[in-house]
């Protein structure tokens, strides 16, 4: 993905460099102009290969991959209006061709197509002042609200309040507090003091039962290092439950193929789990008794659709559930959901791994996202029939270090018997 990033702006770079040079504006012809778009783009793909590739701290991090994003999405909104320019010049040379006029000759048409298009006329802004005036300003919109992005919200926790009605939920866990948090992706942070605040505010809420839905980590289980007592004061009376995210088994920093190194650390990341006092649920369940009822809180590996890991075995997981009146499962991806778990006599599955795309609108009844084309639950509770889905945004962050729109969650939930 870093090469393909890196070759996919290299290339957005020389389109529009020499869409600039071949317009009339002065200064996109003069030395100096080329020295600092070349100069900085090169800049941006070195700190970009160095904040992959070693250990530098987080800050800097997180300032050079907000540096690569925000000109990523203006010069692709760039392309799109030179782009657009383009196909308007070229339909100007195409109506040329076809009134190619037959009383003259071969030469005077050839003379004729060869003529420069028209920087002006009566239909159409002229180039220069269409890429100058109306293009470098759409193009850097984008700056200002990812910017404030950065600034505002990575870490704006929002509580998100859900009635969870489960119509065959025991009387004795009525009115029950569950709370769920996902996506924590440790190696993402880098202020301690606002990661501790939304733990605080979870906590405040007192919650019965607490779920997390994987990615604790980005790559490794060393990320967690300076989070983990955070994370522990994390506890419920009914317990911490928790399963992995994709991240969580290393392969975006090992490789997909299996090695001791790649074991090892996901062995720390089981470790750091159970250190913290979460259950974590690797194919199996938990049973939880109210009184002298009881529920069953099944848990999964990560099983995604695509190019995600299908780890989880969610058959095995359910294996003693059978005599259970009511089934929460945790499971990261909700792509599981359709593919597998409507199948199932589950009542509620618990997801996470969307992120909201960190960007997007999201309201009391309205929401929306560039997520939701690539995921059809993404966000909030889903109702299939008497089976329901509900997928949290996240905690933490990943890649652009902010949100806009789509603010960290943490979601508390009542159950609710019917």
């Amino acid at each position: 993905m870093l090469i393909f990033n890196a070759i996919l702006l290299f290339i957005l770079d020389f389109y529009i460099f020499f869409a600039l040079r071949s317009t009339k504006i002065d200064f996109v012809k003069q030395k100096w102009f080329a020295y600092i778009w070349w100069g900085y783009s090169i800049a941006l793909y070195i700190g970009l290969f160095i904040s992959f590739k070693f250990s530098i701290p987080l800050a800097y991090r997180s300032i050079i991959l907000v540096a690569f994003f925000m000109t990523a999405v203006s010069k692709f909104i760039y392309v799109i209006i030179l782009l657009l320019d383009d196909l308007r010049r070229g339909g100007v040379w195409i109506s040329r061709l076809v009134n190619i006029k037959k009383e003259k000759s071969v030469e005077e048409n050839i003379e004729e197509l060869e003529k420069p298009l028209p920087e002006k006329n009566e239909d159409a802004i002229s180039r220069s002042e269409f890429l100058l005036k109306s293009g470098i300003v759409i193009a850097s919109l984008p700056i200002f609200p990812l910017a404030w992005g950065v600034l505002s919200s990575p870490y704006d926790y929002q509580i998100r309040r859900q009635k969870l009605i489960l119509p065959n939920l025991p009387k004795a866990f009525h009115g029950l507090k569950l709370a769920q948090i996902s996506d924590i992706h440790s190696g993402s942070f880098y202020n301690r003091k606002a990661v501790l605040g939304g733990v605080e505010m979870l906590l405040g809420e007192k919650p019965d039962m607490i779920f997390f839905t994987g990615d604790l980590v980005n790559n490794v289980a060393s990320e967690m290092r300076d989070y983990q007592d955070i994370f522990s004061k994390l506890h419920a009376d009914l317990g911490v439950f928790s399963v992995l995210g994709n991240h969580d088994y290393g392969d975006y920093y090992y490789g997909k193929e299996d090695s001791q190194a790649k074991r090892k650390n996901l062995q720390d990341v089981i470790t750091t789990h159970k250190v913290m006092g979460y259950d974590l649920l690797m194919d199996e369940n938990r049973t939880i008794k109210v009184g002298n009822e009881e529920i069953s809180i099944v848990g999964v590996q990560n099983w995604g659709t695509g190019r995600f890991p299908k780890k989880g075995d969610l058959k095995k997981a359910l294996i003693g559930t059978e005599d259970k009146s009511v089934k929460l499962l945790l499971s990261h991806d909700p792509s599981h959901w359709r593919a597998e778990v409507l199948n199932t006599d589950v009542d509620a599955m618990f997801a996470g791994h969307t992120h909201g795309m960190q960007f997007g609108v999201r309201g009391e009844n309205f929401q929306w996202s560039p997520a939701q084309y690539i995921y059809k639950e993404w966000a909030g509770l889903y109702t299939e029939g008497q089976k329901q889905l509900y997928v949290n945004v996240g905690y933490g962050f990943l890649g652009y270090p902010g949100r806009v729109g789509i603010l960290p969650e943490i979601t508390i939930f009542e159950l609710i018997s019917s």
